[in-house]
């Protein structure tokens, strides 16, 4: 049995009901999957189709095609024949190594973030945080991951570079779930670390801020890495 599979839809809507930032279909697919890999929720040796894959996430089979070579591309899946994927196994080297990358990356975006940050550009970094603050309040564990997924998103955007967004966009896994906490619990968690980040950036702390993205990640790979602890 396959968890951790959620539905994405690009008309889901927050709590005040306006829409936030999404990725590609394709990468919302590989998101998905590579979160449940990570976490254990797929385990080594399972079988995966388009077709049952499709159907859980609510998507055709063409985005699930194209997701399923990203992740064959990062090694956690191996393609076969018959619309088919076999989940290969998964270290702790390579969790450590996939959230090493984020770290660099995400600390990068942030960093290019603030050196264009500007009045509008906080703005709409805070009204994501507060999409998520409500999302948090009213025990929508669903609409946090999306909230979750618009904070790093409209950071990457305003690093204003295609190339950072993309690498960033590959290797997001959203919410790094454990067995030790509630989904609400690490939604709390989660935007705890989110609102530091914001209040370092209202005081024009930027080190800080960036200091706090990078502890933000470090938290989320422990958190992931408690999944394959005995």
């Amino acid at each position: 049995m396959i968890y951790l599979i959620k539905r994405y839809n690009k008309e889901y809507t927050m709590i005040n009901l306006k829409k936030i930032q999404m990725l590609p279909a394709r990468e919302q697919v590989a998101s998905i999957l590579r979160s449940s890999i990570l976490s254990g929720g797929i385990s080594k040796g399972q079988s995966i189709t388009l077709d049952s894959i499709g159907e859980q996430v609510g998507m055709s089979r063409t985005p699930v095609r194209e997701a399923f070579q990203i992740l064959a591309n990062e090694g956690l899946i191996e393609l076969r024949q018959n619309r088919c994927a076999i989940v290969k196994g998964i270290s702790t080297e390579a969790i450590k190594d996939h959230y090493e990358m984020r770290i660099l990356l995400e600390t990068e975006a942030l960093r290019r973030a603030c050196e264009r940050m500007d009045d509008e550009t906080l703005n709409a970094i805070k009204k994501v945080n507060e999409q998520g603050k409500r999302a948090k309040q009213a025990g929508d564990t669903e609409a946090y991951n999306l909230a979750n997924q618009a904070f790093h998103m409209t950071i990457w955007e305003a690093a204003n570079s295609e190339k950072l967004k993309s690498f960033l966009s590959l290797l997001w896994n959203g919410l790094s779930m454990n067995y030790l906490v509630t989904a609400q619990e690490y939604a709390t968690i989660s935007f705890n670390e989110h609102d530091t980040i914001v209040e370092k950036l209202e005081k024009k702390e930027y080190e800080a801020a960036c200091d706090a993205m990078r502890q933000h990640i470090v938290r989320s790979m422990n958190s992931t890495l408690q999944n394959y602890k005995n």
